[in-house]
């Protein structure tokens, strides 16, 4: 018998169990129990979605009801706060004749171990604000 002829019966040999077993076997799964199984799944992703429609409508309503009124009542704050201290400002500023009065040069205030690549000044330098390190 040739070598080719031997590999053919080995393999129809070996794969006619599995279609005659495949045809002649009845099959092992049901499908009464799959339907209570989908019925329990369908009942809990509507559960999930009405429990997440609950939680979305809550957070929109803290949304709506509670954060923006916070952030309107601080921004109310801040003002006022600033406003404030813009009149503080103004007021010193009347009794020295129109200009703030000079900071005190203390030991422990805009201490430089080396100069910044830019200057003598901060990147931030803002000669309303801070003072001139130039005339020091």
């Amino acid at each position: 018998m040739s070598l080719a002829a031997r590999n053919s019966f080995k393999t129809v040999g070996r794969a006619a169990p599995r279609f005659r077993s495949a045809v002649a076997r009845p099959r092992t799964f049901t499908t009464t129990s799959e339907g209570v199984h989908l019925q329990q799944y369908l009942a809990e992703d509507k559960a999930l979605a009405h429990h997440a429609a609950e939680a979305s409508d809550l957070w929109r309503k803290i949304s709506y009801y509670v954060c923006i009124p916070a952030i309107a009542v601080c921004c109310a704050w801040v003002y006022n706060a600033e406003t404030e201290h813009a009149a503080h400002v103004e007021h010193i500023k009347h009794e020295n004749g129109g200009v703030l009065p000079e900071r005190p040069a203390f030991d422990y205030m805009n201490r430089r171990s080396k100069p910044f690549p830019w200057g003598v000044n901060s990147l931030f330098f803002n000669p309303h604000a801070n003072k001139d390190m130039a005339d020091a």
